[in-house]
């Protein structure tokens, strides 16, 4: 039990690393989206560099390399701590893939594909908080960290579950401390505002 549960854990690792946006910038737009705009794998960038289109398919792309390692696990009926570990080894994944050296992306499309398997009535609160922030102030960066930074309270006060807490908390520090250049832009009034 224990060594197939830690092989559907690396397996999750594995899936989150995969380079999404890189592959799809390659093959919709034949550049490497690390050497584009801000040099971020995600989707944020991807949209900026090469339009609606292939931005959106990687956001569902990374979307689904959360949700599926995740669903997969429920479905096979494992504990709430594999549950959430398989979650966490997706998104740190994305964040740190074994395929691109450890440098990837910023996680918040994979954490909101864990998010939407494991407490989707919470991703609903924090979609709205994105939304009210990005369109009262224009900044993906800003709405994904206050997304991030609610997360932990909504699904406190909706799920009572402490494992699913704990990784809410350890996702959403994650998230806020790989947004630290960006705050710094924010502070600055350097960082990109977003165009639809």
């Amino acid at each position: 039990m224990m060594l197939s549960n830690s092989i559907l854990l690396f397996c999750s690792y594995c899936i989150g690393s995969i380079p999404t946006g890189l592959l799809l910038a390659k093959a919709f737009g034949g550049v490497d989206i690390r050497t584009q705009g801000s040099g971020n794998i995600g989707a944020t960038n991807v949209y900026r560099t090469l339009g609606r289109k292939v931005g959106i398919l990687t956001l569902v792309g990374d979307c689904l390399k959360g949700l599926l390692p995740v669903l997969a696990a429920k479905s096979l009926h494992l504990p709430g701590e594999w549950i959430a570990l398989i979650g966490i080894a997706a998104f740190l994944g994305h964040i740190f893939p074994v395929f691109l050296r450890f440098k990837g992306g910023k996680g918040v499309a994979t954490a909101l594909g864990v998010f939407l398997a494991t407490s989707p009535l919470a991703v609903l609160g924090a979609l709205c908080v994105f939304i009210t922030v990005l369109v009262s102030w224009r900044y993906v960066s800003l709405a994904s960290m206050t997304a991030a930074a609610v997360m932990p309270l909504l699904v406190t006060l909706i799920y009572r579950n402490p494992i699913l807490v704990a990784m809410a908390i350890v996702i959403s520090v994650t998230v806020i401390l790989k947004h630290l250049e960006n705050i710094k832009r924010l502070k600055s009034g350097t960082e990109n505002k977003f165009k639809a």
